[in-house]
């Protein structure tokens, strides 16, 4: 159960691993299904989706129909419609102001609600979950649900991809949304006196992963727990970490539609025509030798993007360029809009998020910058390992997991796949400088390409971990 699931609808990561992790659950037999709200831009993409079951109205839940089409892959997907809750203009979360729904805890209370049923003993369908795989607070209440529903009933696994995001509302709402009268306490779903979805799920999930085991650790720590860090050490037995992996098909540089020339570790020559193309779609100067430094992000001070701010006008002395995509906090895209208009040819910025654009930034940058201040997992850095593009990256979460920072020795015995720091902005600025400096040794270079282009990042390993989780809580 997700509430977003690429290419369908995507806000972020999220979307990308709802639908590239039951892709390699499937092709180890498993027989899953995704359950996803019925937005308009989900049952346009599926007009071909059939009605499997009718649910009535209950409470303040209006009707619903579950519908199922081929998802991406070929998953099944179980589509919950639901026009007066689903079908509106704007995003899976907010208005077109940017603004969140209203009715979010009832939106995302009857996608619980629902996936608690198919994995209930009263299931409407001729299919019924042995495990509920929820992911992030939009399904924090499914756990609730089938912990009070009666036997026979499925297991619930909760997965955190973003604790920052909690899904907070008014304590009055626990009635509306049919949550039993227990389940409101302090030792439930109440937090500090409201209704929060994701405590529901860390409390009564049967097991909880995050997306990578740095993470795992980083959330039992008061600094980056945001308040659940008490509950997850106590918790700790039933939480484990497993890295995302990324679909390898659609990040390809040697198969990949939506670049310039392909290439792969025996052809990096031929990545320079992707700079190239890169430098006149985004108007910056056709320049070979300098280095070309790309971000795709949301545009929040979680991504480091206010520290780029600080050393922008150093990173273009060095000389640099800069590419930047991505949406965000207004003052942010106000300022590197502005660095923009300072310095023509030198620093480009694109406001929204255009996927053609996202691969081009992965193909035609020299150097890729992900300073997160926290990041679950993340998967650009990943993406531009693949794509012989070196990440500069700080150490948290699964950036710390994924990216070997450069050193003499790492370099020797084929590790190094890029640069980490930690610190602040003067920090960022060395650790871009020490790329620059290796930049330049071209030999060292390839030899950093070709090991980051070496690394597995599929989703196999980690989906049989998942599968082994799976195997541990389903209740047959």
């Amino acid at each position: 159960m997700t509430p977003e699931c690429a290419p369908l609808v995507k806000t972020g990561g999220l979307g990308d691993v709802s639908a590239s992790l039951p892709a390699a659950l499937a092709r180890l037999g498993v027989d899953m299904k995704i359950l996803l709200p019925g937005y308009p831009s989900v049952l346009t993409a599926v007009p071909q989706a059939r009605e499997r079951a009718r649910i009535p109205a209950d409470g303040a839940f209006p009707a619903s129909r579950i519908l199922e089409a081929a998802g991406p892959a070929g998953v099944p997907l179980l589509i919950l419609e639901c026009p007066p809750l689903y079908e509106r203009n704007g995003g899976p979360y907010q208005d077109e102001q940017g603004e969140d729904w209203p009715d979010n805890a009832l939106r995302f209370g009857l996608l619980s609600r629902v996936a608690a049923l198919v994995g209930s003993h009263a299931c409407p369908l001729p299919w019924r979950a042995q495990v509920v795989h929820c992911n992030d607070w939009q399904t924090g209440l499914a756990p609730v649900y089938l912990a009070f529903a009666q036997p026979p009933r499925a297991a619930s696994l909760f997965t955190i991809h973003n604790i920052s995001y909690q899904g907070i509302f008014a304590p009055e709402l626990a009635v509306e949304l049919g949550l039993p009268p227990a389940s409101f306490s302090p030792e439930g779903v109440e937090y500090y006196g409201k209704l929060c979805f994701l405590k529901a799920a860390l409390y009564y999930a049967d097991a909880m992963t995050t997306v990578s085991p740095t993470h795992a650790r980083e959330i039992q720590t008061e600094e980056l727990g945001f308040g659940m860090h008490g509950l997850l050490a106590k918790r700790r037995d039933s939480l484990s970490g497993i890295l995302n992996g990324i679909d390898t098909e659609l990040w390809d540089p040697s198969a990949d539609p939506l670049i310039a020339r392909r290439y792969d570790i025996h052809t990096l020559p031929a990545k320079i025509e992707n700079k190239r193309s890169l430098q006149a779609s985004m108007e910056l100067a056709r320049d070979d030798k300098v280095p070309l430094l790309g971000i795709v992000s949301r545009l929040a001070p979680q991504k480091g993007v206010d520290l780029l701010v600080q050393i922008a006008a150093t990173l273009i002395g060095l000389p640099a360029q800069i590419a930047i995509q991505g949406v965000g906090e207004g003052l942010l895209q106000r300022e590197l809009l502005a660095l923009a208009r300072a310095h023509p040819g030198r620093i480009a910025v694109r406001i929204g998020f255009n996927e053609p654009l996202a691969h081009g930034i992965e193909a035609g940058a020299d150097i890729f910058l992900m300073p997160s201040r926290f990041e679950p997992c993340g998967l650009n850095q990943m993406y531009s390992q693949r794509y012989g593009t070196p990440p500069v990256v700080r150490a948290t979460g699964g950036l710390l997991d994924s990216v070997v920072d450069f050193s003499p020795a790492t370099l020797a015995d084929g590790t190094a796949t890029g640069f980490v720091f930690d610190g602040g902005a003067a920090d960022l600025l060395a650790a871009i400088e020490r790329a620059c400096s290796v930049y330049r040794a071209r030999t060292t270079w390839r030899d950093l390409q070709r090991n980051g282009m070496s690394k597995d990042f599929g989703w196999n390993s980690s989906a049989e971990r998942y599968l082994a989780l799976y195997r541990r809580i389903a209740r047959v």
